[in-house]
């Protein structure tokens, strides 16, 4: 099934109690001064959309960055959220493709049973001409019971398991981190790449603001000689992008994709892990 939604599709369902809407942006790396997404957010968003903060939902038990909160910690949250078992969810962002689909994702892997996420995001609802608000939205509080699917996510063992068996690992990075001639945004980190890993940087599956249509995408993972057959895991610096390649895999066809939960910024501070770099 494709994830995916068009702004008209969520339109014709903004007034149904059982549809929530998230605004899951982020701010981009490397961009100063950094960008307030919530301040953002509360200029203008679709009517009803709450955001669904990435990094407050996060495990903060851990230096890591952006990893799963335990099942519990997440039941929580989105109860209070206004998100159910049963709730239809839309998310998007701001601009182009970056930290929706790590929302996607999350909720995916918790066991949310009805997740999309909005095509072209927040301007390709504007573009369509349709309402948006501003301030402060709330939600009465719903019922959710996040179970985590285990064959979704990968940890540091299981991943280098997937090294030694020489499973196929997408790594979203751009090409010069995972060559290593470009350095991490992470301080202490050498940049580069695991054996075996394949470099996909999520850019390159990003067309005009969108994900591109499923027949681009798998001429890119073709090109790349990935099999979407075969099993993938996805990684990247810290997990947010890596669910960006699991989306367009998904839309590609494949069917049995797992995401690296710690990614690069886990592997590489590592010892015994293994960096290789190439130009």
């Amino acid at each position: 099934m494709n994830p995916l939604v068009t702004p008209t599709w969520l339109a014709a369902r903004l007034q149904n109690p059982n549809t929530i809407i998230l605004d899951a942006t982020l701010p981009p790396v490397g961009v100063t001064p950094l960008i307030d997404t919530h301040a953002r957010y509360l200029s203008k968003h679709i009517p009803g959309a709450i955001f669904f903060d990435i990094e407050e939902l996060s495990d903060h038990a851990t230096s890591l960055p952006h990893m799963l909160p335990t099942p519990e910690d997440f039941s929580r949250s989105m109860s209070a959220l206004g998100v159910g078992d049963n709730t239809t969810i839309v998310v998007y962002e701001q601009e182009s493709v970056f930290s929706a689909p790590r929302a996607w994702w999350t909720l995916r892997t918790f066991g949310a049973r009805h997740v999309h996420i909005l095509d072209g995001g927040l301007r390709a609802w504007t573009e369509a001409n349709l309402p948006t608000e501003s301030g402060h939205v709330h939600h009465a509080p719903a019922i959710f019971h996040a179970t985590l699917n285990h064959k979704a996510v990968k940890n540091l063992s299981q991943l280098k398991d997937n090294i030694t068996n020489h499973q196929q690992i997408l790594d979203a990075r751009s090409a010069t981190r995972f060559n290593g001639t470009a350095p991490e945004p992470r301080p202490g980190l050498s940049s580069g790449h695991m054996p075996g890993a394949t470099s996909v940087p999520f850019t390159e599956l990003v067309e005009d603001g969108r994900l591109k249509p499923a027949d681009k995408l798998r001429e890119l993972f073709l090109a790349k000689q990935v099999n979407l057959q075969q099993p993938i895991t996805t990684t990247c610096g810290s997990g947010v992008t890596a669910a960006v390649i699991a989306l367009g895999l998904e839309v590609a066809g494949a069917q049995n994709v797992t995401l690296y939960d710690g990614s690069w910024a886990e592997y590489a501070q590592q010892p015994e892990s293994v960096i290789e770099k190439s130009s």
